[in-house]
């Protein structure tokens, strides 16, 4: 909290104004607390030091400040004058003038504090649980890195130098990449890396270029292209993930509006979001075959392929592309893209750790690598140096390999109790999945569920959840529906873990053959 001395509030005094000074204070300080200017908390001056200010006597504050003591906005402690705590911003009604204000009357006291309601448990997909975060190693990379941030040049704009070294060992280590630190580069995230990406490409293609995506697929990531101008072609996927056969100039004897193959394509081979596939090894190098063949790029998007649970996770793209031991060539003549140089792989740190951390990396094909560097030093490089720091030293002392090992453990668990609660569901399927941190349920049929209405009922009682057929592209919903329930970040009970009763919930919400109780969260605590 700032000190009284510190504060210089916005007030005035007229003398011209035939109104006493100390009602013209009370009216501007009453409307400064009304309006939310001053909050709950908010410390105010000092007698001694306002009046010195406005040129008015220490006994006109004075005055001002009981009078809005009398009335529940101010309050004395610790020797200071604060903004009442216990008044609720939202909850103070924009003040009317007091017909009687200029005579000192005081007037009618702000409604009490109201209890607040129940929050939303919220189990939309992609969201990690960060409580088992805040580790002895995790507190103590991110107090280094503030203690040596002062006088610290920034980072250069590939990223730190530290980090990328740090993020070639763990990629060597955990997905099988063996890749030199200059080629990698520290992102804000996928996006922030799939739009540096489609930036490089496209200025070497010198047109717009044409994106195949998943679909249904991950919709920010779709819409990344579509913002920067570029043409997306939803590609449907199968219980293997996206079959190359399906893309324009595949096998595939369908009938696709371009006659031309797509510069890129963005696949998620380890974990399709959202339905969970994993891409098996025959179609991984078909893919790339296929990439070769066209001269295009696979954008790899490996969100989450430590948090695997069923055996071990295949390769990295960039692995099978790019083989350890191997020469990157440089493109022939009249092609973008050389041998061992037709995957970039997107990684964030986001989902196994926090979704505010901002810091990612993409492995870069050689052939890209120069252009991405001309682009990242003309726009800079979004990722803080302090967070890039504290990622280095976390990952140096090994605390992403621990955190990973035990949120597998945690993340398995819920899974598990997932399944368990809504087994019995009639007309419900889960799809299997291998990791994540969500499960799909399909509606099989047998029940007549509407998406929409089970979405709606399911937040009237309390649990947010998404629906499966938002992950399709627009016009091209596959005929399947349900529902899409995340596990990983699900709020606080005040026994503990809310997912039991949100699972409880969410079982009755399905089950019911009318709209669900309103918020029976509380009814199930």
């Amino acid at each position: 909290m700032r000190h009284s001395h510190d504060v210089d509030l916005p007030v005035r005094v007229d003398r011209a104004d035939p109104a006493p000074l100390p009602a013209q204070l009370v009216q501007q300080l009453r409307e400064l607390v009304v309006s939310g200017v001053l909050r709950p908390g908010d410390p105010l001056p000092s007698t001694r030091g306002l009046a010195a200010r406005l040129g008015v006597s220490r006994g006109s504050v004075v005055t001002a400040y009981d009078q809005l003591h009398g009335e529940g906005y101010l309050h004395a402690t610790n020797g200071a004058t604060v903004v009442h705590p216990d008044l609720a911003r939202s909850r103070v009604e924009r003040a009317e003038p007091h017909p009687d204000d200029r005579s000192g009357a005081r007037p009618t006291a702000p409604p009490p504090r109201r209890a607040r309601d129940r929050p939303m448990i919220d189990l939309t997909p992609g969201r990690p649980d960060t409580a088992r975060l805040a580790t002895p190693g995790w507190r103590a990379a991110w107090r280094d890195a503030a203690a040596a941030a002062a006088g610290a040049a920034a980072p250069p704009a590939q990223g730190a130098e530290p980090l990328r070294e740090q993020i070639a060992e763990h990629l060597r280590l955990m997905r099988g990449v063996v890749r030199d630190p200059q080629d990698l580069f520290v992102t804000a995230g996928a996006r922030d890396g799939l739009q540096l990406l489609l930036a490089a490409l496209g200025g070497l293609a010198g047109r717009p270029l044409r994106v195949a995506v998943e679909d249904p697929g991950y919709p920010s990531l779709r819409r990344v292209p579509e913002r920067l101008g570029h043409r997306v072609l939803p590609v449907p996927i199968d219980d293997h993930g996206l079959d190359p056969a399906r893309l324009p100039s595949g096998a595939w004897s369908g009938d696709w509006e371009i006659d031309r193959a797509p510069d890129a394509v963005v696949v998620t081979p380890s974990h399709q979001y959202p339905l969970g596939a994993s891409m098996p090894a025959a179609r991984r190098l078909e893919l790339l075959d296929w990439a070769r063949a066209h001269d295009a790029l696979i954008v790899e998007d490996d969100y989450d392929s430590e948090l695997r649970y069923v055996g071990e996770p295949l390769p990295a793209l960039s692995a099978l592309d790019h083989g350890p031991g191997a020469v990157a060539r440089p493109p022939a003549p009249g092609r973008r893209l050389g041998a061992g140089g037709h995957v970039a792989t997107l990684g964030s740190f986001t989902k196994v750790l926090a979704p505010g951390l901002g810091v990612g990396y993409l492995v870069a094909p050689p052939a890209l690598r120069e252009e991405l560097l001309r682009l990242r030093t003309d726009l800079g490089n979004p990722a803080s140096a302090v967070a890039q720091d504290a990622m280095a030293r976390f990952l140096a002392d090994g605390g992403l390999r621990r955190h990973t090992a035990r949120m597998r453990r945690e993340y398995r668990r819920r899974r598990d109790l997932l399944g368990a609660a809504l087994a019995g569901v009639r007309g419900v399927r889960a799809v299997p999945m291998d990791g994540g941190l969500h499960a799909v349920l399909e509606f099989t049929g047998e029940v007549a569920f509407e998406e929409q209405d089970v979405v709606a009922r399911a937040a009237a009682a309390g649990v947010r959840v998404a629906a499966l057929g938002s992950y399709w592209a627009e016009g091209a919903r596959g005929g399947r529906r349900g529902i899409v329930v995340g596990f990983g970040a699900t709020g606080a009970a005040p026994e503990g873990d809310a997912l039991p009763d949100a699972l409880a919930v969410l079982a009755r919400v399905l089950t019911a053959p009318g709209p669900a109780p309103g918020r029976a969260v509380g009814a199930a605590r």
